[in-house]
């Protein structure tokens, strides 16, 4: 028997989006935006690993009690193809690099190259989606690659961030699974609701970052205050189930570029959180080099 794939999703007119999907993507890229500074505060106490896996298991905890609403009848043979890289670029690899990158960099400079998740769609989905590319939005990424590049370059190492280089090359590998995902989602969502896809993700997610419930046998006792509680919570139940629930949601109801797009937003979030709750700055090249890398998103958007 010849095995099946997801089809190509039909394309989606920019024009019919409804309010609730831009609403849904808008509280998503909210919640990853105020990530960045919950995830440097909790790193600061335990080990990347043991940060992802807690966050998991919050969010897996919140998933039980809802089980008998995933929906599995739709799977056809193949689909595990597109289903086992989702799931394993995101949330395993893309954490991976970001939880490395945010021991390195700041959370405001890591805001900032998320930016580029936008131009990385809208490429992929040019590639595998047929959804239009043209020339300003190619000039376009290429303008926000060299953005970071002066970003990254211009990071001098301090003890909260100790290597600026290595740490945004990490996010922006990040982001490239981020982007990688999306797409594949697009593909996924024609037959599996977004609830499904998101407690793949979050079971998945349990499962790699396992390992690292071993490393909370070194934690000193008294480790776990109430705000570190409090941030694993928002990590948890917020960020893991609540921010993927509603872009997985948001995604399949829009054109992979459009959702997207939102993601501009991110930086505003990350930066304004790094400096209210972390005291974190940026240089003047720097902050022109941000500016770069929003002007070359805002580039490639219409109206």
């Amino acid at each position: 028997m010849k095995s099946e794939s997801v089809a190509a999703p039909d394309a989606i007119d920019t024009l019919s989006v409804g309010l609730a999907p831009r609403l849904a993507v808008l509280g998503a890229v909210l919640l990853w935006g105020a990530s960045f500074s919950a995830m440097r505060t909790a790193l600061a106490d335990l080990h990347p690993w043991s940060v992802m896996w807690l966050r998991m298991v919050v969010a897996l905890v919140c998933i039980l009690p809802l089980h008998r609403s995933i929906d599995l009848s739709m799977y056809r043979r193949g689909d595990w193809k597109l289903l086992l890289p989702a799931v394993v670029l995101q949330p395993c690899l893309y954490f991976w690099f970001e939880s490395a990158a945010l021991g390195l960099t700041t959370s405001a400079q890591a805001g900032v190259i998320s930016a580029s998740v936008p131009l990385l769609v809208g490429v992929g989905a040019w590639m595998t989606l047929r959804e239009p590319l043209n020339g300003r939005t190619v000039f376009a990424l290429l303008l926000s690659l060299a953005g970071v590049a002066v970003l990254s370059l211009s990071g001098e190492a301090t003890e909260t961030a100790p290597s600026p280089l290595l740490g945004n090359g990490l996010e922006l590998g990040a982001m490239v699974c981020a982007a990688a995902n999306m797409i594949l989602i697009r593909f996924l969502g024609r037959r599996y609701g977004a609830w499904t896809l998101t407690v793949m993700q979050v079971v998945t997610g349990c499962l790699f970052f396992s390992p690292g419930a071993l490393r909370l046998l070194d934690v000193p006792a008294g480790t776990f205050d109430t705000r570190l509680v409090l941030i694993l919570l928002f990590l948890g139940a917020g960020v893991t189930l609540g921010a993927f629930s509603l872009y997985n949601w948001a995604i399949t109801r829009m054109p992979a570029g459009t959702a997207s797009a939102h993601i501009n937003l991110i930086p505003v979030v990350a930066v304004t959180c790094g400096f209210l709750f972390l005291g974190e700055t940026m240089s003047v090249l720097q902050l022109a080099a941000a500016g770069v890398v929003l002007a070359s998103v805002l580039l490639t958007q219409k109206g």
